[in-house]
């Protein structure tokens, strides 16, 4: 009897000292897919903002930040959520192709660009939040959380009463971490769309192309109780390897706000400069 007892309590023993190095061996690999960059941190000081950025490397599945906490953070996605948005019309025939223009109806606008007509292609890039307040109401609620569900996008609440204000107001919420998961199914690809919406969107997406490399992104800015919160999310492709990067920053005590607009990109690129990924002086 006592033998039996004692090749159970030693059985009990070793199978519980083989989960505690699966949990190690486990968290081990988190580790090592989660690298810290305190280089990205003194970019951010310098910059005088608070926030993380996140740099995702596809070929070694490695994700490198200078502060993990906060790219687990849900945010407002604001107009980062114009490429979902994007995807959705194209998909649901709400917007036909690149080219579907969205006339100006001669009303004041927050900025002067919008105060045009637009083909959907400029929408985008000058991020009409008229039009794509346009487009998500033909979308509508019933059909804009059906495919947010399908694509696994944040945690973003969507209704009747705020379908042209969900993403820039409200509770809806995305993590850096949920962003570049979401470009990197969209980029795959592995999201349930049709090849055209895609290479539509691709060439949408794109800011700037050279023979080293070819960026892609979207810019965000939310305003939510009094807090100003900004976003650059997107990939750049080289030859050899393609990287996602998400950047969400606030702005510190003494920020010049005037510089708002224009931090999001400047830290984020200076960030891939330190990594090696583009050449100093972008």
């Amino acid at each position: 009897m006592k033998t039996y007892l004692l090749i159970a309590v030693w059985v009990f023993l070793f199978s519980c000292q083989g989960k505690q190095s699966a949990s190690e061996a486990k968290e081990e690999v988190k580790l090592e897919r989660e690298i810290t960059a305190l280089s990205f941190q003194k970019i951010i000081d310098t910059a005088g903002v608070n926030g993380s950025i996140l740099i995702y490397d596809l070929n070694h599945d490695q994700y490198y930040s200078n502060d993990f906490d906060w790219a687990n953070k849900g945010n407002l996605p604001a107009s980062t959520f114009k490429i979902a948005n994007s995807i959705i019309a194209l998909e649901t025939g709400v917007v036909e192709n690149d080219s579907t223009l969205f006339k100006w109806n001669g009303e004041k606008r927050w900025l002067k660009s919008w105060e045009q007509d637009l083909i959907f292609k400029e929408a985008f890039h000058f991020s009409c939040v008229p039009c794509y307040q346009e487009v998500a109401r033909k979308i509508g609620a019933g059909r804009m959380n059906e495919y947010l569900n399908k694509f696994s996008y944040g945690n973003i609440q969507v209704h009747a009463e705020n379908i042209d204000m969900f993403w820039l107001e409200g509770t809806s919420r995305i993590t850096q971490f949920q962003q570049i998961d979401f470009l990197k199914r969209f980029y795959q690809p592995e999201l349930p769309i049709a090849p055209r919406t895609k290479e539509i969107m691709k060439d949408m997406m794109v800011m700037e192309e050279n023979e080293e490399y070819k960026l892609s992104g979207k810019t965000g800015w939310s305003i939510s109780e009094g807090k100003d919160n900004g976003w650059f999310v997107g990939y750049i492709e080289l030859e050899n390897n393609t990287w996602f990067f998400a950047t969400n920053v606030e702005p510190g005590k003494e920020f010049d706000m005037n510089d708002f607009p224009k931090v999001r990109k400047e830290i984020t690129f200076r960030a891939l400069e330190q990594m090696g990924i583009m050449k100093p002086g972008k």
